[in-house]
């Protein structure tokens, strides 16, 4: 392909179009044009990054290995599209890889061989346009994201219902746990308090009805603490069968009777249904912490929680125990 047809081809994508033609010719000077069957491997994931692809022809598949290690398609990309933007300027590993879904030509820069460096010390002048140009390309798309995301609140919703919520109880999950509850600890001028309650004998339901019975037993809790707990108070499900609670400006006295409320409503759960047994009741222990009597740090705050449960268990079960009672 042709300098001058090399440069027409840089002109249409938004990255280069406002540059002027000195900087054009020298961009295409450090540019090349390949070509890739149907088929064929472009760039593979874990591949150095460091070039822009345009398409003068053809098509490009970009895919990415799913959890269950299965190739997906998370782009495709068309004639007179461009990809690669980020991994010019960064240079970092490729995270997916791309693939000619059709005989492709693609033009590439820098060209093989060369680096973005190579253009920054040969033609100081023309790097400085197209960095400018990357900002401002980068900055519109940022601006373009944000007017989504305000313009369209039930997708945020529905983002951070993915992100927060546990699937099975809908009560928030522990990534929301540990990620707010520095949020309610900010002030430092009211107590809060962290629940961690756990069944002692809920090992007993999956062992002798199945994981089924065990996780509508779940539900169950769920529902029942949710409807017991005011709606300042969070309720989470921290892991497993363990749920944990934060209570905003609850000191320690307060926190024991929310404890105490709980454990009698779990203890008043009739799970035969769920086990088939003519009656099967929950004992649970619980942990409380209180900021900032035991901890003015959230992570250990929870950890101090965290592991009362189980010493409740360990002594007799239906226990709520403070760090000071270990």
């Amino acid at each position: 392909m042709k300098t001058s047809e090399i440069i027409e081809l840089l002109a249409q994508t938004a990255l280069f179009s406002p540059l002027g033609r000195k900087s054009l010719s020298r961009i295409a000077r450090f540019s090349s044009v390949y070509s890739f069957p149907r088929g064929r491997g472009i760039f593979s994931t874990g591949d150095a990054g460091g070039a822009l692809f345009i398409i003068e022809s053809g098509e490009v598949s970009i895919s990415r290995l799913s959890e269950d290690l299965r190739s997906q398609e998370i782009a495709r990309f068309i004639a007179g599209d461009s990809f690669g933007e980020m991994d010019l300027l960064t240079g970092s590993v490729r995270n997916a890889e791309a693939r000619a879904a059709e005989d492709t030509l693609l033009l590439q820069f820098p060209r093989r061989g060369k680096s973005l460096r190579d253009l920054l010390s040969a033609h100081p002048d023309a790097g400085a346009e197209l960095l400018h140009s990357f900002l401002r390309v980068t900055a519109g798309r940022i601006r373009d994201a944000n007017a989504l995301l305000k313009e369209n609140s039930p997708l945020v919703q529905q983002l951070r219902s993915q992100v927060y919520e546990d699937k099975l109880t809908g009560l928030y999950n522990k990534t929301f746990f540990e990620e707010r509850l520095p949020g309610y600890l900010a002030d430092g001028n009211h107590p809060v308090s962290v629940l961690m309650v756990k069944p002692d004998n809920f090992k007993l339901i999956n062992d002798t009805c199945g994981h089924e019975a065990g996780d509508r037993a779940l539900v169950l809790m769920a529902a029942r603490l949710k409807s017991l707990l005011p709606e300042s108070v969070v309720a989470i499900r921290y892991m497993g069968n363990e749920f944990a609670c934060i209570l905003p400006d609850t000191d320690r006295k307060k926190a024991l009777r929310a404890a105490e409320e709980i454990r009698g409503i779990m203890n008043g759960l009739d799970l035969s249904s769920l086990t088939g047994k003519k009656a099967f009741n929950l004992s649970v222990s619980t942990g409380i912490a209180v900021y900032p009597d035991h901890a003015v740090q959230a992570s250990e705050l929870i950890a101090k929680a965290h592991e009362l449960p189980l010493i409740g268990r360990e002594r007799g079960g239906n226990r709520i125990l403070f760090p000071e009672d270990k």
